[in-house]
């Protein structure tokens, strides 16, 4: 199986436009707002869910636990991007192992 073929989990972000645009001139690099590229009905689901893994969601979830952590850093919407792209990250590698999830 090829690189291409296997979707190295990183580029899965990127593919899903839940990884932030980079500005870069010369000596001037940055993160800007989230790129809004890829399938845009994928990304509304998947942040949907972390929406809902983050607010609603009432037992305990390790996922959830890490997602909080950066809220305490940054901001709720960066927290919901960030779970979006490792709940994408995780449902990859349930399809490419053929597992189903269990919560830990």
């Amino acid at each position: 199986m090829t690189r291409a073929a296997s979707g190295a989990p990183r580029d899965l972000g990127a593919y899903l436009g839940l990884v932030p645009r980079r500005f870069q001139s010369g000596e001037v690099d940055y993160p800007g707002s989230i790129a809004k590229c890829g399938d845009r009905r994928v990304s509304m689901l998947l942040y949907a869910a972390a929406n809902v893994i983050l607010t609603r969601y009432r037992g305990a979830l390790k996922l959830k636990d890490w997602a909080l952590a950066i809220v305490k850093r940054t901001t709720m919407r960066k927290a919901r991007i960030a779970l979006a792209r490792r709940l994408a990250i995780i449902m990859h590698a349930m399809l490419r192992h053929d597992t189903v999830f269990t919560a830990a």
